[in-house]
């Protein structure tokens, strides 16, 4: 008596937007936006175009979800630290944050695509600039929380300072590799006491 081959097994729809996303996420962060096809995303991850398009209307709009996602993730790292430390001083929470930061930046290199755009598209580089305010609006929201006697004109440009600093020690961390963290850790840690430190 002979048996039919068993139908491979059909994905529900969250593990397959799940595998796209990890798909596109690994091509993204390997070769770029720009370089990225939607053919080299649907071949990786197993599944057809049409299928793809169910759950995402472009490259663009993956992108952009993949952005806004890491975004989250990596401001939720040192905040999850910050509550964790609630307890210690604050160059010891400060440590923990930017520990946590900086850890989420090493295991998760796609994040270079949200530190600085490179994807030439217009509509990909706007979501990274308001993700960027998003960054230095909670960044403000830190410094005035322990540091109130910092005037509160200058906090936007200090929001900026940290933000941006963040930014460029994380794409010198990726560039450089393991190895590195102890010292971007301290580096970050020294500049941002200094900014809090009360006038003499």
């Amino acid at each position: 008596m002979s048996t039919s081959p068993a139908a491979p097994r059909r994905l529900p729809a969250a593990e397959r937007r799940r595998t796209i996303e990890e798909a596109a996420t690994v091509l993204f962060t390997e070769r770029g936006y720009a370089a990225t096809t939607i053919d080299d995303i649907v071949g990786r991850a197993g599944v057809t175009k049409p299928m793809l398009y169910r759950h995402f209307a472009s490259k663009q709009a993956l992108v952009m979800h993949l952005l806004e996602e890491h975004r989250d993730r990596l401001a939720a790292a040192p905040l999850d630290a910050l509550l964790a430390t609630a307890d210690r001083p604050f160059a010891a929470r400060l440590d923990a944050m930017l520990e946590a930061w900086f850890a989420y930046v090493e295991g998760h290199p796609f994040v270079r695509l949200l530190l600085h755009d490179a994807s030439g598209d217009d509509e990909v580089a706007a979501l990274v600039r308001e993700l960027h305010d998003r960054q230095r609006a909670a960044d403000v929201a830190l410094l005035r929380e322990f540091a109130p006697h910092v005037p509160e004109d200058e906090l936007p440009a200090l929001g900026e300072l940290v933000r941006s600093s963040l930014a460029g020690l994380g794409l010198w961390l990726l560039e450089r590799g393991p190895g590195e963290r102890d010292a971007v850790v301290a580096a970050m840690r020294r500049m941002v006491l200094g900014l809090v430190a009360r006038d003499s």
